[in-house]
């Protein structure tokens, strides 16, 4: 009898096992009702498109529909007007535009389509000619603290044990800017707690696409003695990868998203939550709490950037450690988040920056 029963169970194992092989997984259903228009990269570029587009994904997939991006033909405002006309012809009633190169065309457009929700990152909407800043009601700007999350990076790489930084921008943009000036008072912060000097490195590449001439300015930082490099570039963040990658002891650190599986010299990034915040939004536009007309900055008190929680490649820098600064950015403790330079505050020159235990060579200033 047991035989038996042992016998059938198999069997029917054997069904299901050859019923659940032949399940096909449940198509998307086409949809138009969201679409994503990428600036200069990618989709899939490891890094803020990618960050957006997968927020966007994200509640895409909940609703079992198809989420959809068009990458212009060139990075204008004129292209991006007719990528936004294309996607709004095809039934958009969200548009997400991650960028600040987006700000004149969000600007026209939210005009020309009041009914359709725009959701703008990193930027706010501008006029092309005036540069008359405009939130429409159909429209909510997405900042970040960027500043806060490249002081986190700059802490947790002295805190690590490094004392010869660099910073790799791609423009001196405000984001850019901000994510380098946190980079280097999150440095200087925590020279100050171990009482040491560290020296930084600091310059604008002038692009955010990758190049050669990028991989060989980073290998000359390299040889000449820094140990690792933030870089807030993009694209061209692959370039100081690959210039880290010919050594065995230098190092980087990623940006907007967790870049830890691009390249095994990066030790940790400065990330922004462009997944989770485009989510929040994207989903409100198409269902109700929609905060058209606002321009929200998020920060640590909205967990609104973080470095990633994986410390490995940090190593004398715990999870105990960063729960502490990060808490103490929230409380801003002694003033150390209010006290943080920004391009707001102290304009687009490092060189002009003070600290206490860091030193700046601002490159091509």
């Amino acid at each position: 009898m047991m035989k038996k029963f042992v016998t059938l169970a198999l069997g029917m194992l054997l069904l299901v096992s050859l019923v659940a092989c032949g399940e096909k997984e449940t198509p998307l259903e086409e949809d138009h009702s969201m679409y994503l228009i990428t600036d200069k990269g990618t989709i899939d570029d490891k890094s803020f498109n990618q960050g957006s587009f997968e927020g966007m994904k994200q509640y895409a997939d909940e609703l079992g529909v198809t989420a959809n991006y068009i990458r212009p033909e060139d990075v204008t405002t004129e292209d991006y007007l007719a990528s936004i006309d294309e996607a709004v012809s095809k039934g958009a009633k969200v548009v997400v535009t991650p960028g600040f190169l987006f700000e004149n065309a969000v600007y026209l457009a939210q005009e020309k389509y009041p009914d359709v929700k725009f959701v703008l990152i990193d930027g706010t909407p501008k006029h092309p000619d005036t540069q008359e800043e405009k939130v429409a009601e159909n429209t909510v700007a997405i900042l970040y603290r960027e500043e806060q999350s490249g002081f986190l990076a700059g802490y947790a790489a002295v805190k690590a044990g490094y004392t010869e930084l660099g910073f790799m921008g791609g423009v001196a943009v405000p984001a850019v800017v901000n994510f380098g000036y946190g980079y280097l008072a999150g440095a200087d912060y925590a020279a100050k707690e171990l009482d040491i000097t560290v020296n930084a490195r600091y310059t604008y590449l002038g692009d955010f696409i990758a190049d050669p001439k990028f991989v060989t300015q980073a290998v000359s930082w390299y040889n000449d003695g820094t140990e690792v490099i933030f870089s807030s570039a993009g694209g061209a963040g692959n370039s100081v990868m690959a210039a880290a990658e010919e050594f065995t002891d230098k190092f980087v650190i990623g940006v907007d998203v967790d870049q830890h599986d691009e390249s095994d010299t990066v030790i940790t990034s400065a990330m922004k939550n462009l997944q989770g915040s485009v989510y929040n939004v994207v989903k409100a536009a198409l269902t109700d709490g929609f905060p058209g007309g606002e321009v929200q900055v998020l920060g640590v008190e909205s967990d609104g950037v973080a470095l990633p929680d994986n410390f490995e490649r940090l190593e004398g820098f715990t999870k105990a450690d960063y729960d502490a600064i990060y808490e103490a950015l929230k409380a801003d403790k002694d003033g150390i988040a209010s006290n943080i330079p920004t391009i707001a505050t102290h304009g687009e020159k490092a060189s002009e920056l003070k600290f206490d235990n860091l030193t700046v060579e601002a490159i091509g200033e």
